[in-house]
């Protein structure tokens, strides 16, 4: 039995809310059960250097966990003067799985940088950071297009994630931070809405996994891909 009692191939409780703050062009509350993450879009009329001049749009991110989002306190990475290595290999990945989606060249030579602050974790921050800033890059294109600066979706397919793990000797779907914690082995999955895998992080902890317990989680990690495309559709329609 899971800790939350959930069977194996159940999703926690999925709901996104938009619209929450006032000045962002496109934004979302993105709750993953106990997991609440803030996604906003930013639009700006410009591109990183090595992209001037070259036609081709850029999507990139932002990531941080707020200091009371665990049990214990997290220092403000800004009072260190950096960044971790944790945060900086999350950030990457969310930017990298959300341009999967775009089509550079239809967005035009600008830049939308999605923000994706934790505000509760509970286990696949990462992933909800993913799925919610979908959801808001979602938004931020729509508002390009109402206002005519962008004349063709640049907007190709869904992106979400989820985590799947080993846990007690089981495939489980969508691991919360009991689960994750003790898995023996942790895989995230970002998908898009059509089945397309855009990458995938799997570690074995206590012991090896096998090809075929592989594929499991694959199968689990699609029915939680249609729970999370669906909520992205409720969301933004």
């Amino acid at each position: 039995m899971r800790p939350t009692g959930r069977a194996a191939d159940d999703m926690r409780s999925i709901v996104i809310e938009t619209g929450v703050t006032k000045h962002a062009a496109g934004s979302c509350m993105i709750r993953c059960g106990d997991t609440h993450v803030l996604c906003t879009a930013s639009v700006e009329a410009r591109v990183p250097p090595f992209l001037r001049n070259s036609g081709l749009g850029w999507v990139t991110a932002e990531y941080g966990m707020l200091p009371g989002a665990t049990t214990t306190r997290n220092r403000r990475e800004a009072t260190a003067g950096k960044q971790s290595g944790r945060t900086q290999e999350i950030q990457r990945l969310i930017g990298r799985s959300l341009r999967a989606g775009v089509d550079r060249v239809a967005l035009g030579e600008r830049q939308i940088t999605v923000d994706c602050d934790v505000i509760q974790a509970d286990g696949g921050t990462r992933c909800a950071a993913i799925t919610g800033g979908w959801v808001a890059l979602r938004l931020a294109v729509n508002e390009l297009m109402r206002l005519g600066e962008v004349k063709t979706d640049p907007l190709t397919d869904h992106i979400c994630a989820v985590s799947c793990g080993i846990w007690g000797g089981v495939p489980v779907l969508d691991l919360d931070y009991a689960e994750d914690s003790e898995a023996g082995t942790d895989a995230n999955f970002v998908m898009t809405g059509a089945g397309g895998l855009v990458e995938v992080q799997g570690s074995a902890e206590g012991a090896t996994f096998s090809r075929d317990e592989l594929g499991k989680l694959l199968d689990l990690a699609e029915i939680g891909r249609d729970a999370l495309v669906a909520a992205q559709k409720a969301a933004v329609s």
